[in-house]
């Protein structure tokens, strides 16, 4: 496989670094996830397969990296709750707010806002929207049902909304 590594990398590194940046929440962890994908990209390079976008193989790479290092912040497992609950909170919500997140044209508070999900909210948001994950893919990467996954996203989006939503307080 003849791969121009160096054009790759910068053609791909702003989409890996953000996608650490949004994963980790912190700057220079999200640099180092993502120096490190590249490093452990180009060590494998052998076992690249071209039939698959380089960008998406080196983006599932820095994914991992940084689900590993979220693990580790947390001692282990990433702990979501237990499916049943999160069904059952879900049943007193009210519609989900992704259209909010679709439609909204201040990229810097949905930034914030992402940001400021819980964790168990945050990963699912940001793999499926800016990693561009299935549902599958989700759940694998996590180590939870795909039933889990749609659970965690619905949450993550009615969150999202609520932050995204002025209050009335505000709008006085």
């Amino acid at each position: 496989m003849n791969v121009d590594f160096e054009a790759e990398y910068r053609n791909c590194y702003g989409r890996v670094f953000g996608l650490c940046l949004r994963l980790l929440g912190r700057t220079v962890q999200a640099e180092d996830a993502a120096q490190d994908a590249f490093v452990r990209a180009y060590r494998a390079l052998n076992r690249y397969d071209g039939a698959q976008p380089f960008a998406a193989w080196v983006l599932g790479i820095a994914r991992n990296r940084c689900i590993d290092l979220l693990r580790r912040r947390r001692g282990g497992e990433l702990r979501f709750g237990a499916e049943a609950d999160e069904l059952a909170a879900l049943q007193s919500e009210q519609p989900d707010g992704f259209e909010v997140l679709r439609t909204t044209q201040r990229d810097s508070a949905v930034r914030t806002a992402i940001a400021a999900l819980p964790e168990k909210y945050r990963l699912p948001i940001v793999l499926a929207y800016y990693g561009e994950l299935s549902y599958d893919e989700i759940a694998a990467s996590l180590s939870i049902s795909r039933n889990h996954v749609g659970v965690l996203l619905l949450r993550g989006k009615q969150a999202l909304r609520r932050a995204l939503t002025p209050s009335e307080e505000e709008s006085i």
